[in-house]
């Protein structure tokens, strides 16, 4: 890893001038470098020169000041939001910064939990940000999306189950998930199927879709589709198995690995054979449900453009004007395994 160079805790600050003159080129120079213009032809030597200047002299440039010439910023908002536990959205972000830090945009996650939309668009257009990429726990509204643009936002976009109107819209269409889920249970010939509802806070964007997903499927299939209310908690899942007889369902759809694995081991504690008496079926395919007895069925799911996402993100930004794009990012297929 670099580091910066040791530097006074005194003394004056450096300017582009005193980096200019130690490279000896012009500021002019320094500032087109440093802030990567591709519009002006400098060779690589003095580039060199400068980014060496600028590192010896414990140089920054001003991000306030460099937004005011410009009129906006390079900083992509990703406000943070409820997301499905697993590691599908972390490396989606993951993927995401990295690829626009490779393209000199500055990321930026806003803490936006607990703001409702109108709130959320003010905070983060107070940033002047160059882009916005919201998630679907935020439900931004075409006013808020009108806000950010008021404030320089050159790409609004939004990640979740539906688009919004005005702007782009990254779909994760979480119906395919429950889709997926109960065509595995038809598929071994379950009808009476339970669709795990939680009931955390800020999960039922998700959710909901899901249980969607579920009937459609049922429909196809004769199938009765029976929505179970659970906590993420012990108590919550052993109550609920204390009662699974009464229900007179045979497969269980639990919304994800992590709530499947609750259930699963209450049921089993109840004297509840699975899959013999009911097959459960999860979302996320985490390593740990391949490690239970019986391994968890679960459903894998992928996020995916037809070009890298940073390079998406960075064409919207150059094309303000552009009609807003919808780009479908989620695909989804059973694993089948013991439990089911």
């Amino acid at each position: 890893m670099s580091q910066l160079p040791e530097q006074p805790s005194e003394g004056p600050v450096p300017t582009s001038a005193d980096v200019a003159r130690l490279a000896g080129v012009s500021r002019a120079t320094v500032s087109y470098v440093l802030n990567n213009n591709s519009t002006v032809r400098i060779s690589d030597p003095t580039r060199r020169r400068v980014r060496e200047a600028a590192g010896e002299l414990g140089y920054v440039p001003h991000a306030a000041a460099r937004s005011l010439r410009a009129g906006h910023t390079r900083m992509v908002l990703l406000p943070t939001g409820d997301h499905p536990a697993g590691s599908l959205h972390p490396h989606f972000f993951h993927e995401l910064e990295s690829g626009l830090r490779s393209l000199d945009y500055t990321v930026v996650r806003h803490g936006s939990l607990g703001l409702d939309a109108a709130e959320a668009a003010r905070a983060w257009a107070e940033l002047r940000p160059v882009a916005v990429v919201a998630p679907g726990g935020i439900a931004l509204t075409p006013q808020g999306i009108a806000v950010l643009r008021r404030s320089g936002a050159k790409a609004v976009i939004t990640l979740g189950p539906q688009p919004v109107d005005g702007a782009h819209a990254l779909v994760m269409d979480e119906r395919e998930v429950g889709r997926c889920a109960t065509t595995h249970l038809l598929e071994r010939g379950r009808r009476r199927i339970g669709v795990v509802m939680p009931e955390e806070r800020g999960v039922g964007v998700f959710a909901e879709p899901r249980l969607a997903g579920a009937r459609r499927a049922a429909a196809g299939g004769g199938a009765r589709i029976e929505p179970l209310p659970l906590r993420y908690e012990e108590e919550s899942a052993t109550a609920l198995a204390a009662r699974w007889r009464t229900l007179g369902l045979d497969a269980v759809f639990a919304y994800n690995d992590e709530y499947a694995m609750l259930l699963m081991r209450a049921l089993q504690d109840a004297g509840i054979e699975v899959p013999a008496e009911t097959a459960v079926i999860g979302a996320g395919d985490l390593m740990l449900g391949r490690l239970l007895r019986p391994r968890l069925s679960s459903v894998r799911m992928e996020l995916a453009t037809a070009q890298p996402l940073a390079d998406l993100v960075d064409r919207l930004v150059q094309n303000p004007g552009s009609e807003p794009e919808r780009h479908d990012l989620l695909s989804a297929r059973a694993i089948p395994r013991e439990s089911s």
